[in-house]
């Protein structure tokens, strides 16, 4: 149990006011109502005031849930032995790191850059798309979300994100997800770097995209001499079932983005692998693009105890899917007039209600009761469920529960 106490919230609200933001100092005080974390372990965190709360969000960071053993430890051994690299000399632990990933994932995507969000391996792959192939423009996808950075941002639809900042965002065409002939028509008036999609829009309210659509997008996009980005930071990672969405329906993808959870719930960390060709640029001039802490050693030492364990619990992932799948139909059949829909894969559920404020009043319950869970904030008629791959049958009941609990709260409140 964390030594910070219930007196300790007040002087955190009012730190997070005054240096960070006062809405944001609201909003989390909204959330824990009126405490602050002060713990965490596996599926849950412990609140100044001591109660606990289920953590079905995190923004997919929490696959293995908080502090897991083997990735803690991977962590405090490197800590005590060398963090920190000099970037003079070379280090095992990021070189191992890279082939690991690279053997997750099939072996057929070979090179590897390590970031420190997701953002950064975003950057990355449409700098290195750009550089190899002499173009600028960049297809993404209606409803996409990418990263807040400028390159990223530009690749980002919603309008939320991207304020006054229109004209530093150029180089990106955003086409319709239900188009399968857009691509064709981008490629027709431009030539085109690089194609870049989430297969399942995590942020856009856990919208996935068509696999026919994605299939022949890839192969136009291919046949124009385009790379092909599938970012899987949120998805990926048996999030959604899969090692790799893209490579497991067969896309001829030239990359796939990895983050969240490839740093074990424990430190940030993202990875960009790709292919010889897209990667050619900086195999050729390794300072092309570099970053102080880009294959960190402290945050790359979690990813193979990270990856060895998703591995572990591959089997709970499809029950807890299976769980989710049934107990969300069963509240949607009984709250038909206000939740109108339910999508999701795997460990990545969205719940549509039937306006933003209903939503707003059913996470006021959420907080009330002790579940955490993901806005959207490009949907926010929408709030995600994201259960860790290592909750148990009993956690998944505690939180459809809660959910179903908050539904008829909200219900009685509006009604």
């Amino acid at each position: 149990m964390s030594d910070i106490k219930a007196s300790d919230a007040k002087a955190t609200f009012k730190r997070v006011k005054r240096h960070f933001s006062p809405s944001m100092a609201l909003a989390g005080k909204f959330t824990g109502q009126g405490a602050v974390e002060a713990g965490s372990n596996g599926c849950r965190i412990t609140l100044s005031d001591g109660r606990e709360a289920l953590d079905f969000g995190s923004y997919a960071v929490a696959l293995l849930g908080h502090r897991h053993p083997a990735v803690v430890d991977a962590v405090r051994a490197q800590l005590d032995s060398m963090p920190t690299s000099t970037r003079s000399v070379l280090n095992p632990v990021p070189a191992l790191a890279a082939e690991t990933v690279v053997d997750y994932l099939g072996g057929t995507l070979p090179k590897v850059y390590f970031g420190g969000s997701g953002a950064d391996v975003v950057e990355a792959a449409v700098k290195l798309a750009r550089v190899a192939t002499g173009r600028s423009t960049v297809i993404a996808v209606q409803g996409s979300y990418h990263g807040k950075t400028l390159g990223a941002l530009a690749l980002t639809h919603h309008p939320r994100f991207r304020g006054n900042l229109d004209a530093l965002l150029g180089g990106a065409v955003h086409v319709d997800p239900e188009d399968a002939e857009a691509v064709t028509r981008v490629l027709a008036e431009t030539e085109v770097a690089a194609l870049i999609f989430e297969p399942v829009q995590g942020e856009n309210g856990v919208t996935a995209l068509d696999p026919e659509i994605l299939e022949r997008w890839c192969a136009d996009a291919k046949a124009a001499g385009a790379f092909v980005i599938a970012d899987e930071i949120q998805v990926g990672l048996r999030r959604c079932g899969e090692r790799s969405i893209a490579l497991a329906a067969g896309l001829p993808v030239d990359a796939v983005l990895l983050g969240k959870a490839l740093g074990g719930g424990i430190v940030p960390v993202s990875a960009l692998v790709c292919s010889e060709e897209l990667y050619a640029p900086l195999a050729a001039d390794p300072v092309l693009h570099t970053a102080t802490f880009s294959g960190h050693p402290l945050c790359t030492s979690a990813v193979i105890p990270a990856l060895t364990a998703i591995e572990e619990h591959v089997a709970d992932g499809v029950r807890i899917s299976a769980e989710m799948a049934a107990g969300l139909a069963g509240i949607v059949g009984d709250h038909d007039t206000v939740v109108t829909d339910v999508r999701g894969r795997g460990l990545l559920w969205g719940i549509d209600f039937h306006t933003p404020e209903f939503a707003g009043e059913v996470q006021v319950g959420l907080a009330q009761r002790g579940l955490v869970v993901s806005t959207c904030l490009s949907r926010p008629e929408v709030l995600r469920l994201i259960p860790p791959i290592v909750a148990t049958s009993a956690d998944v009941a505690q939180a459809l529960f809660l959910l179903r609990g908050s539904i008829e709260q909200a219900c009685a409140a509006t009604a």
